[in-house]
């Protein structure tokens, strides 16, 4: 043996040791991959669900929020414990309609359909906060019903045949009134204030509706501005999944004749006078 060889040889490991090591070295990482993945993944795991949370919460503030039907005032259309879903987005591209089932704050206005225990702490009254949120328990304050009248509408009760008018048109609500009861066992009579609604329940004889606040400000009537949206969708329970949607009679033309036109028919009444006045004036200096 030359003495490059041996020089070379004594530097040298055997194969087998070469292929050891190395096995040894591509095994020991993989190991330590996979236990850091899992470590990640639970370190990640609280930021996904406030994130989560958050952007729920913004939603929920500003486009759609669920709530949580807590009585039986809006039967058979909606029942206790329903969910439904309210769109917070709709009234800034249209305005209320006749018909639109709503939802909206009574805070400081009309008691409770219902009452609901003080939280007994503050972990308690954080819960009930989330709950009330994502439409899991009632807010005590806030009630659904359906517009009869907007701004402007002679809303009354009744007519001959015991029914409802809104601007001397009889509305037909037996698609639904619910079974057996009648429009109103009260006598009404109002003009809608600008701003204002006129709301209703569905199930006439226990509803706590305009009818029982006619000695409140406003006669009974509702601001717009407390109004949270519109309620379009039924999705809890599953076998009730269904849309709510405006019933036919609020489409007769004639229900028109007031109403949210209000101010547009006074503003050509006034116009009308002033412009004969104006060309009479013109004709006159020539």
């Amino acid at each position: 043996m030359t003495s490059e060889s041996q020089e070379y040889g004594a530097s040298r490991r055997p194969v087998e040791d070469e292929v050891d090591v190395v096995a040894e070295e591509t095994q020991k990482p993989a190991k330590g991959g996979k236990s850091e993945k899992k470590g990640s993944f639970w370190k990640e795991l609280p930021v996904l669900v406030v994130v989560a949370l958050v952007l729920a919460l913004i939603i929920k503030t500003f486009v759609v929020q669920a709530f949580y039907i807590p009585s039986e005032s809006m039967e058979n259309t909606l029942l206790k414990n329903d969910r439904v879903l309210v769109n917070k987005l709709v009234y800034h591209t249209r305005d209320i309609e006749r018909g639109d089932v709503v939802v909206f704050s009574g805070v400081d206005s009309w008691d409770g359909e219902f009452q609901l225990e003080e939280p007994s702490n503050p972990v308690a009254g954080f819960f009930r906060w989330v709950g009330t949120a994502f439409g899991i328990v009632p807010g005590e304050k806030d009630y659904i019903k359906r517009v009869i009248g907007v701004g402007g509408d002679h809303v009354k009760c009744c007519d001959t045949k015991g029914r409802i008018t809104v601007n001397g048109t009889p509305i037909d609500e037996e698609s639904y009134l619910y079974p057996g009861n009648v429009p109103s066992d009260r006598f009404f009579d109002i003009t809608v204030p600008p701003g204002r609604l006129w709301v209703m329940g569905d199930h006439r004889s226990v509803s706590l509706d305009s009818r029982s606040h006619t000695g409140d400000p406003g006669g009974g009537s509702i601001p717009v501005s407390q109004v949270i949206g519109r309620a379009f969708v039924i999705v809890w329970p599953f076998n009730r999944m269904t849309t709510l949607s405006i019933p036919d009679t609020f489409a007769q033309p004639s229900l028109q004749a007031l109403g949210g036109s209000a101010p547009l028919v006074a503003g050509f009444t006034l116009a009308v006078p002033l412009v004969l006045v104006r060309r009479r004036w013109l004709g006159k200096k020539r």
